[in-house]
């Protein structure tokens, strides 16, 4: 019996990385063990991954711009008024309850806004959330329930609205490779097809906030210098940051709101995230928000906000290609067929496990459906799925392991802006409960709708 180089290659890189190795290295490890299973030779294997690594450069290029517009916003005040504000209402005496569910919320919100309405992806998470860890440590919130929350709004967006980062997953990625492997997707709405797993990532977070971290958990109060890279232990600094938030003038305000309406229009008519954050950031400077002299400081600070979460993302992609190039995704899904000849409800199981794999290893559910799509059409038809069943299962499939993959921006997006003070841990506290609340639900919500459409 021969080992699956794909799977042993995510199994390694999964297991090293709950060993607490550092995801890069887990990535790279687990490529080269893949590679030289799949008796591609460590010349091959690297030679690989440098072309998935040259094929990420407009990945890294994105995560810079999209940082860039992201502090330009910070620089605004934005961000710090809306942490002040919090602290203001606490030391007022406002009701906790009332406070935090309205916290919950607006941080759904934001993630949601982050994928379809404002281009910027992560990069508003370690801006908008350090200045809140605070009011967090006061009303005694679980961080994981805070990751659980930012999660639930950066995936389900683009998996269920075809706006955005939606529009880039559902109609250019998902229903072209669709289309291109056999299925005619004129008449197919991938909301309709979605919305069954989408309630289940809904399910999942409602799961989340009401029963497995509603409990108060306690953290060490620390105050986070304005760099958010140092901590210094004090008794109760919210009213000293309330105090020292950045206040917010009308001028910047409207600045602000009117550099992210011209991203938003410049995204719409031209499809590019890149291009919507460059016009963004260049309205900031053209008002004087942003100072021409402080351009470079402020572009600067972008690139190392989002350098590592960028560089973990290339390295997915040299890890992707590696996959690819071992020629063993194919066979791994040829040999799970054979678990269910005829039978739709274990081949529909099995295809959506396969996607959870695929996508666990490569970080990436964007990545995953062109991988996938070409070998699940043919076998959806040949097993009469229809075709809404057949994108439900597809889009599914590649959405599942996003939530729950060490090397995901979904992931490494809330920890970049929970674990500031080092009480956040990667694994245990984004990869872990993401992964339970969001996959799990989206396993069995997904089967469900490959059954009833």
């Amino acid at each position: 019996m021969t080992i699956n180089a794909v799977l042993l290659a995510v199994v390694i890189m999964l297991g090293l990385s709950l060993a607490r190795v550092h995801v890069v290295l887990s990535l790279l490890i687990g490529a080269l063990a893949g590679g030289l299973i799949a008796g591609l030779g460590v010349t091959d294997t690297l030679n690989a991954f440098q072309e998935g690594i040259r094929n990420g450069a407009q990945i890294a290029l994105s995560y810079a711009l999209l940082g860039a517009f992201a502090v330009a916003i910070a620089h605004s005040g934005l961000p710090q008024s809306l942490a002040g504000a919090v602290i203001k209402r606490i030391d007022a005496g406002g009701t906790s309850g009332m406070i935090k569910y309205m916290l919950f919320a607006g941080l759904v919100m934001m993630s949601c806004f982050s994928q379809n309405l404002i281009p910027i992806h992560i990069a508003f998470i370690p801006l908008l959330v350090p200045p809140l860890l605070l009011a967090f440590n006061r009303m005694q919130i679980d961080r994981r329930l805070i990751a659980c929350l930012i999660t639930f709004g950066l995936v389900t967006t683009y998996m269920f609205i075809p706006y955005g980062f939606g529009d880039i997953y559902l109609n250019q990625i998902m229903l072209k490779n669709v289309g291109e492997a056999g299925i005619d997707v004129a008449n197919i709405s991938v909301t309709k097809a979605m919305a069954i797993p989408a309630l289940g990532m809904f399910v999942g977070l409602l799961v989340a906030v009401f029963i497995s971290y509603r409990k108060p958990r306690q953290y060490a109060q620390l105050t986070i210098d304005k760099d958010a890279r140092d901590a210094v232990v004090e008794g109760d600094a919210l009213s000293k940051t309330a105090a020292d938030a950045q206040t917010q003038s009308k001028l910047k305000t409207l600045v602000a709101i009117a550099a992210i309406v011209t991203a938003f229009v410049v995204q719409l008519y031209t499809d590019s995230l890149l291009l919507g954050s460059m016009f963004g950031f260049g309205v900031f400077m053209a008002t004087g928000v942003v100072k021409w002299r402080d351009a470079d400081t402020v572009f600067n600070d972008g690139i190392k906000l989002m350098a590592m979460i960028g560089f973990i993302m290339i390295t997915a992609q040299g890890f992707a290609e590696v996959m690819k190039a071992t020629g063993e995704i194919a066979p791994l899904i040829d040999g799970a067929t054979n678990l269910f000849a005829g039978n739709k409800a274990i081949a529909a199981l099995v295809m959506l496990s396969i996607g959870l794999v695929v996508t666990m290893g490569i970080g990436s559910s964007f990545s995953t459906i062109p991988i996938i799509a070409a070998i699940y059409v043919p076998l959806c038809i040949s097993l009469g799925f229809s075709p809404l069943a057949t994108v439900a299962i597809i889009g599914t499939a590649g959405a599942l392991g996003d939530a729950g993959s060490p090397a995901s921006d979904s992931t490494l997006g809330p920890t970049s802006g929970l674990n500031v003070d080092g009480q956040h841990d990667h694994i245990k506290d984004s990869v872990v409960p993401t992964f339970l609340h969001y996959n799990i639900p989206l396993l069995v919500f997904g089967w469900i709708a490959a059954m009833v459409l």
